[in-house]
């Protein structure tokens, strides 16, 4: 499906992708059913049918789509947010103002705060509406900071009361003279945060890239991802490219050169939306290849980079090299991890590189928790189908659940696979949980962590680092109490709620 972008807002991922948040059964089922779905020509009939999502009576919480758009809205340099929410939205800002300045301090920016504005929505804005109250903030916003741009992001408050924010934007734009760009991201729209990804994404397609470069930099790769430190240079600068690092921290310069890369390269499909719509809008081809974990994807990924930037002479000689880098050490971190238990808790397509990565690193994987799904991705091309790859390329994941970061069920998840250790994404209080159960865990915050040659190497020598965390990781448990019925916590399965209601 394409990207809409005269529209101000991005169509979630459930309307576009058919993205599901409760599922549980084995990966190869999981990965012929959502086939048939999208009628993706993989040996499927293209009448399709309904991806069939579980359902539990009962949840505790997740994360939200507007804390996704807002933290990645505001760690864009020269850029001010505006939430046009009550104030308990912008307790997240709290977490944000953290993660930028550890951005700052890794990438050599100017240490200081980023700049955000709650508008504080209280009962009466919530009867009588906010668009005053908006507008008066950004002319503040304006006089106090003077950004380059300013985005407005909404909530379900807004949502709820129907508050003209477009209008608004508009008109604020024409009077302060810098782009004014709404984010509709109403917590409420979409089961999944996932969708706070796209949300930023569309208002930088629409508002941020240059609509009309000026030149075409051959030797320039868009390399989207979610955060981290570069570690996409060392891999790409000897074929002659240089690496623009977008989203995670960027400048307006590097997301107005978007239009003018030669290819752009994701590191989540999560983060498709982006990638998609340049190649749509602006002819920037979508590297479409599996995602780099393992040595065989990461080999088919840096030669499908050098076939579209016609490299194709430079890529075997750096693949040769890092192969023959990495081997030994390869090899000794395959022995010491024979015969270990791991168990991978994470977004969809991080959740398949990292059990990728387990296995080959010799690992027994048997059981994984995904926070959510996505039968397609915005590209629709087969290649991009993660979890199918994983089934075809690794052997299945008997016991895959996905879950929207419920602990109950997660409990019972790990209860059922009794891992020796977990490596877990975007969840710190999975950890936490992890912990309690008396299992050593790998909290992963950055997730360029596991990507490439090298991240095979991280990702490895951090799982030795923490198995001896054992007996720690016990005693936390022996001293630990869980708020669930003494018959819950025995339970191994967990979508029981909904199997038996009883």
């Amino acid at each position: 499906m394409a990207i809409n972008l005269r529209t101000t807002q991005a169509e979630t991922r459930e309307q576009r992708l058919g993205t599901i948040t409760h599922w549980e059964g084995n990966a190869g089922q999981l990965a012929r059913d959502s086939a048939h779905t999208h009628g993706c020509g993989r040996g499927c009939d293209n009448g399709g049918r309904r991806l069939c999502e579980q359902s539990t009576p009962f949840a505790q919480a997740s994360m939200c789509a507007e804390h996704i758009a807002v933290t990645n809205a505001t760690i864009i340099q020269e850029a001010l947010v505006i939430q046009h929410s009550p104030i308990g939205c912008a307790v997240s800002q709290s977490s944000t103002c953290r993660y930028y300045r550890d951005l700052a301090a890794r990438r050599g920016w100017k240490l200081e705060d980023p700049q955000s504005i709650c508008t504080n929505l209280g009962e009466q804005d919530m009867v009588f509406g906010g668009i005053a109250k908006l507008e008066q903030t950004i002319r503040e916003a304006w006089e106090r900071h003077h950004p380059k741009v300013i985005f407005v992001a909404t909530s379900c408050a807004t949502g709820i009361i129907g508050d003209d924010v477009d209008s608004a934007a508009r008109q604020l734009e024409d009077e302060i003279g810098i782009p004014v760009v709404p984010l509709h991201c109403e917590g409420f729209k979409s089961r999944h945060w996932s969708s706070g990804w796209d949300v930023i994404e569309h208002g930088i397609l629409r508002r941020l890239v240059r609509p009309d470069p000026p030149r075409k930099q051959d030797d320039l790769i868009n390399v989207i991802h979610l955060g981290g430190p570069d570690v996409f240079t060392p891999l790409l600068a000897p074929l002659g490219l240089r690496v623009n690092l977008v989203m995670g921290g960027n400048t307006l310069d590097r997301l107005a050169e978007l239009s003018e890369a030669a290819a752009t390269v994701t590191m989540c499909f999560v983060l498709s939306y982006l990638a998609t719509g340049l190649e749509q809008e602006y002819g920037v081809p979508e590297i479409k290849a599996p995602l780099p974990y393992g040595l065989a994807d990461t080999d088919e990924w840096l030669r499908e980079i050098a076939r579209v930037t016609h490299r194709e002479h430079l890529v075997e000689d750096v693949i040769a090299r890092e192969r023959a880098r990495i081997a030994p050490e390869l090899a000794r971190l395959r022995q010491a991890l024979a015969g270990k238990r791991g168990f991978v808790a994470a977004g969809a397509a991080f959740a398949h590189g990292l059990l990728a990565d387990l296995r080959e690193l010799g690992v027994e994987v048997d059981g994984a928790y995904s926070f959510h799904h996505d039968p397609s991705t915005d590209s629709g091309d087969p290649r991009q189908d993660t979890l199918s790859h994983l089934v075809e390329t690794w052997g299945d994941i008997p016991n895959y659940t996905v879950s929207p970061d419920q602990h109950f069920q997660a409990h019972a998840a790990l209860l059922r696979a009794k891992p020796d250790f977990v490596i877990c994404r975007h969840s710190g209080s999975m950890a936490v949980l992890t912990a309690r159960m008396g299992i050593p865990v790998l909290p992963i915050f950055y997730s360029n962590d596991g990507l490439g040659y090298e991240g095979l190497l991280t990702i490895g020598r951090s799982i030795l680092r923490i198995l001896p965390r054992k007996r720690f990781c016990e005693d936390v448990a022996a001293h630990s109490r869980f708020p669930y019925q003494p018959w819950w916590l025995e339970q191994t399965n967990p979508f029981a709620l909904g199997a038996d209601p009883a």
